[in-house]
């Protein structure tokens, strides 16, 4: 009777494992490790489906992009470029990573077989011209926030991923993670001027997985069933130190002040440093436009709300052209700068977005340079 009952459970769970397996197909999440591009900084994410019935081994990667476009860098200014979902060979997408010194972890997808065949038919269907192609926005629409939408999609019951990161955790925060690990000073740098306010607002547990590693931590720790079956790194890698930058935005800026603040007192040089004011002012008038521009006329949601154009004053690029003017009105304005520039560094701390604190040398030459202009 014992014997029975155990070849009865043997039989059991053969066939129930053959049948949640009918569809032969695995897919997994592939979460690949940064690079050292911008571009790669923050990671990326793919779907792998191995499909017993056709023999293939396919990598769905949502990451793609034409960098050939001539409109190229237009789109990619104006918020309004279109990424697209591209199929490739698992070997392919493997060797490029590991040939770029990026590590792989897989997991596979505890998925039914209508479940794994509903989500290979929909890739497929992904893969058609009129499907393929979507505006990107890095926050919010990526190829990692696309690959957890269709897991969300087909799997029932639908996941409940929970928040890996602390509750109280902003957008600003989560890509300067990176970005100190990655030792890129001078992106972090301008990654801060662009983005506004909007960056500095909490995340919710759903806005955290718009990083590859925050989906691959939230899809095993899934508060809704087991969703991970397995999980594995395809292969690893030695840690490796970054090697450091001495010349950072803060150092660069605060040996630029101490430029400026030689050629005043020594008072060797006026024309030459009237022409670096001229500079200083034309250059800082120019990016406020930028800042601008990218706040009204782009796509680009984060870059609104700009604290920046408060040190960042457009005006600064025409007052640029009277910088050896003695009217009265030039002087003024002049004035009214050092005065505002002392009221933002006395706010620094306290303003809705947080401002990069290689800022604050530059903030204070601004201050010193509109002073002394408003004293000639």
């Amino acid at each position: 009777m014992k014997f029975r009952f155990l070849l009865f459970t043997f039989y059991f769970l053969l066939f129930s494992a053959s049948a949640q397996d009918s569809s032969r197909i695995r897919i997994s999440l592939l979460t690949c490790t940064p690079g050292d591009e911008l571009y790669s900084l923050f990671g990326h994410s793919a779907l792998r489906v191995i499909d017993s019935n056709s023999v293939t081994d396919h990598v769905y990667n949502y990451g793609t992009f034409n960098f050939d476009d001539p409109s190229f860098y237009l789109n990619f200014t104006r918020g309004k470029l279109l990424y697209y979902v591209s199929l490739e060979y698992f070997e392919d997408f493997k060797n490029l990573y590991q040939y770029t010194r990026r590590e792989i972890t897989e997991q596979v997808l505890q998925l039914s077989a209508e479940e794994e065949k509903n989500i290979q038919q929909f890739l497929i269907n992904n893969l058609k011209e009129e499907n393929r192609y979507y505006k990107y926005d890095f926050f919010f629409d990526n190829c990692t926030t696309r690959l957890r939408d269709i897991i969300n999609k087909f799997k029932t019951p639908t996941p409940l991923l929970p928040a890996v990161k602390p509750a109280n955790m902003r957008f600003r925060q989560a890509i300067h993670e990176y970005l100190n690990k990655g030792g890129q000073q001078w992106s972090k740098f301008g990654i801060d001027i662009l983005l506004g306010a909007r960056t500095d607002r909490m995340m919710t547990a759903a806005e955290q997985q718009f990083l590859p590693d925050n989906l691959m931590m939230a899809i095993d720790s899934n508060r809704n069933g087991r969703l991970v079956s397995s999980s594995k790194k395809l292969y690893s890698l030695d840690a490796t130190t970054k090697p450091t930058n001495f010349f950072t935005p803060f150092v660069i800026f605060t040996l630029l002040f101490i430029l400026f603040a030689f050629l005043h007192f020594s008072k060797k040089f006026p024309l030459l440093l009237a022409g670096l004011d001229g500079l200083l002012f034309f250059l800082t008038g120019l990016l406020g436009f930028i800042l601008i521009f990218m706040w009204t006329a782009t796509d680009h949601s984060m870059t609104k709300d700009n604290y920046n154009l408060l040190w960042a004053l457009p005006t600064h690029l025409f007052a640029s052209f009277f910088i050896l003017s003695k009217k009265q009105f030039i002087k003024k304005y002049f004035l009214f700068t050092a005065l505002a520039a002392l009221l933002l560094l006395m706010a620094w701390y306290f303003l809705p977005q947080q401002l990069n604190t290689a800022l604050l040398p530059l903030q204070l030459l601004l201050m010193f340079r509109a002073w002394a202009r408003s004293n000639v």
